[in-house]
């Protein structure tokens, strides 16, 4: 097994559209659940849950995401990428931003941690073995599809749609950052 430091030094995503059956059995997502929630969460407040989505689900949302496009009046070009994430997904885990009213711990910082349980969860999929990828878009946002195909809360979002399956074809490496060029050093 690789150790840690290089894994994360190395991991990729797996484009979602490169995924392929099979698929987590429920104990290993159980497992990637536990995992993903191992995240920063000041006071304990548990901003964020999860929506494990079927094929069957993700196939149920589809026309939703195709009817939303249109009352939004959504770039018809970007629809069906949009909508092939849910027509063609098999699995993927819907991590929920659900922020809590907390004095102490404000919203962004309820919001960060749900980010960082998305990348907790990809990378746990990944150092798995599984294939796995963090999507949004639209649709993420949309009160209409939240309320609608997820039932969320007013207050709740998603911060990402995790999916997750066998690897497909690996795409070349791509550029990384220029790490000194976004690093600024401060020394007194």
């Amino acid at each position: 097994m690789v150790d840690a430091i290089t894994f994360l030094k190395t991991r990729r995503s797996t484009p979602a559209k490169t995924l392929q059956s099979p698929v987590p059995a429920r104990a290993e997502i159980e497992a990637l659940l536990e995992i993903a929630a191992r995240t920063p969460d000041h006071k304990k407040l548990e901003p964020w849950r999860f929506i494990v989505l079927s094929e069957a689900a993700l196939k149920r949302l589809g026309p939703l995401v195709e009817a939303r496009y249109d009352a939004l009046g959504l770039p018809a070009e970007k629809r069906e990428k949009t909508c092939s994430q849910f027509t063609d997904g098999l699995m993927a885990v819907a991590v929920i931003a659900s922020p809590k009213p907390c004095d102490t711990i404000p919203e962004v910082e309820q919001t960060l941690s749900a980010g960082a349980v998305c990348l907790a969860l990809l990378n746990g999929a990944l150092a798995s073995g599984w294939g796995a990828n963090w999507l949004s878009g639209p649709m993420a946002f949309d009160r209409g599809f939240l309320a609608k195909g997820l039932g969320l809360e007013p207050q709740e979002f998603v911060a990402g749609f995790i999916h997750i399956a066998t690897r497909g074809a690996t795409p070349p490496e791509r550029p990384r950052p220029n790490i000194p060029g976004i690093t600024t050093w401060q020394n007194t």
